[in-house]
């Protein structure tokens, strides 16, 4: 497969069954997510992703991609889990009918009633109450309350829209689950249980996550896909004697590769020796053949993967109080998600936003940042305020754009050459820069995202799980730049290590409002929010 020209896999075979459960790793940028929607079948026909080869499924495919804006907006969150099954456009028409039978007469009332016992039948066949039980169970188990649950999808943040994706799947029954990093957004009882869950998942899995202990205790083989080889190695072992054979294979592989250049260096000081004579001329052209094709047959040396370079920016000019905020209320319907929730942020302060899932930690980000109106209260900017807004959904980026038009809309001062020195530190050079960013993953469009950051000169900082979709060394950069901004920095984070860089001076607790001074009894709150 390839996107545009750059080739991520080659000559790829593999199989995965019932009982196995595969863990698909390598580095940001390699093609995982791209493999995984291939294998869903997911590959949008303006999408620049072209492949060869051939794909075989058997039985339904359940899908999570790291994008969860999917289905219709404006269905309530229950109905989208129990149309997994078809069980809630059942339960409307059982009840359109139970209305019909109990307020009509003669024949329209004869006809109601057949209805209703065909329907009732085929409700009973796919499970009836006891599947609206189980996904109930399921949803209550991925931090789901119920209220949420008869809420349109489009007033829930972007974790509890994943959250309910993910439960859809799981209640769908499907016999082959692909799911790229489902502990996305969830706290840590429900990473538990979904750890739980899937040891025991009888059918096919095939999982990208950069949990090291979801994929420890889950996976029964793993798939590594080698960016610099394009190649898929498949390991059919656990994680840790995974992680024993691969530095074995690395090892074989640099020792082939010393000899093979060795062999291929004496052949060709000799082709050169013979090149002097006009008789040795066609020799000397097939040591130098046979030479190349010695090194075409072994990997090629395995290079430092490169990380990201990021340094958040220097902070622009501002008064003492950049951003006030005053009594904000925000509800969704009949929804109330939180009120009278006051906030200022000083010059160069830090505040860490805590509350259990659905509190509206997402939702004071993006009334903070202008993105929504609150219901009451008001936003004020202070004095040279300059606001940088970091998405968990990577809603800043234009999908629309590429790469390299995405970071020069946001930063019109730099040239072009500016702007691709910018994108190479963040490990998007050469076509890399001009890939469409819907075409990203999770991992990429993160670190798009940042890049835009750093060239905003902002002064206070937004920040929505920053380290979210990111592998364990482009993770550790990102805490490094907090522990070092001098600006103000407001964090949403599940990330105990997300936290503990930045060094907070304040917590704000949601729904209440209440503000504290920061100390590690809140730790422990971190993983739990």
């Amino acid at each position: 497969m390839r996107i545009g020209a750059r080739e991520l896999l080659r000559h790829a075979t593999f199989h995965a069954g019932p009982g196995q459960r595969v863990a698909l790793v390598g580095r940001n940028g390699a093609g995982k997510t791209t493999l995984t929607s291939l294998l869903a079948g997911v590959n949008p026909s303006d999408s620049p992703i072209s492949s060869t080869g051939s794909i075989t499924t058997r039985g339904e495919i359940g899908y999570l991609p790291q994008d969860s804006r999917v289905g219709d907006v404006e269905e309530l969150a229950m109905q989208r889990v129990l149309s997994a099954r078809g069980l809630w456009e059942l339960r409307r028409r059982i009840e359109r009918a139970e209305h019909e039978m109990s307020t009509t007469t003669g024949a329209r009332q004869a006809r109601a009633m057949e209805r209703y016992a065909r329907l009732d039948a085929q409700f009973t066949m796919r499970g009836g109450w006891a599947a609206q039980a189980e996904a109930a169970s399921i949803t209550a188990n991925l931090g789901l309350d119920p209220r949420v649950l008869q809420q349109p999808l489009r007033t829930l943040s972007g974790g509890q829209r994943r959250r309910v994706e993910l439960a859809r799947l799981l209640f769908s029954g499907a016999p082959t689950l692909l799911l790229d990093e489902p502990t996305n957004h969830l706290d840590v009882d429900s990473i538990t249980w979904l750890r739980d869950y899937l040891q025991q998942y009888s059918g096919t899995l095939v999982m990208i996550s950069h949990d090291v202990t979801l994929v420890r205790q889950v996976a029964t083989e793993v798939w590594y896909l080698d960016a610099m080889r394009a190649e898929l190695d498949i390991y059919h072992m656990g994680w840790d004697r995974y992680l024993q054979q691969r530095d074995v294979d690395e090892r074989r592989r640099r020792r082939e590769r010393a000899s093979a250049e060795k062999k291929a260096a004496a052949l060709l000081a000799q082709a050169n020796k013979m090149r002097a004579k006009a008789t040795k001329a066609v020799a000397a052209q097939n040591m130098q053949r046979r030479a190349e094709a010695l090194l075409a047959e072994v990997a090629p040396a395995q290079r430092v993967e490169r990380v990201a370079n990021l340094r958040f920016p220097a902070p622009a000019p501002c008064g003492k109080t950049p951003l006030t905020a005053s009594h904000l209320s925000k509800s969704y319907g009949s929804l109330e998600v939180f009120t009278d929730v006051s906030l200022a942020i000083d010059r160069g302060s830090k505040v860490v936003v805590l509350g259990l899932n659905g509190a509206g930690k997402t939702t004071l980000l993006r009334l903070l940042a202008g993105v929504e109106a609150p219901d009451t209260g008001v936003v004020q900017a202070g004095h040279g305020l300059k606001l940088g807004y970091f998405a968990q959904e990577h809603d800043t980026l234009d999908l629309d754009l590429t790469v390299v038009e995405n970071l020069r809309h946001a930063a019109p001062q730099l040239d072009d050459t500016g702007v691709r020195n910018i994108l190479g530190s963040f490990l998007f050079s050469g076509d890399d820069a001009d890939k469409p960013t819907r075409v990203l993953s999770g991992g990429e469009k993160t670190r798009l995202a940042l890049a835009v950051l750093v060239v905003s000169s902002a002064n206070v900082l937004l920040l929505d799980e920053p380290t979210n979709n990111l592998d364990p060394a482009s993770r550790e950069e990102i805490l490094r730049a907090l522990a070092t901004y001098e600006g103000a920095v407001v964090l949403v984070s599940h990330d105990e290590g997300a936290v503990s860089a930045l060094n907070p001076e304040r917590v704000l607790l949601l729904p209440d409002g209440d503000e504290d001074l920061w100390s590690e009894d809140y730790a422990e709150l971190i993983s739990l929010a």
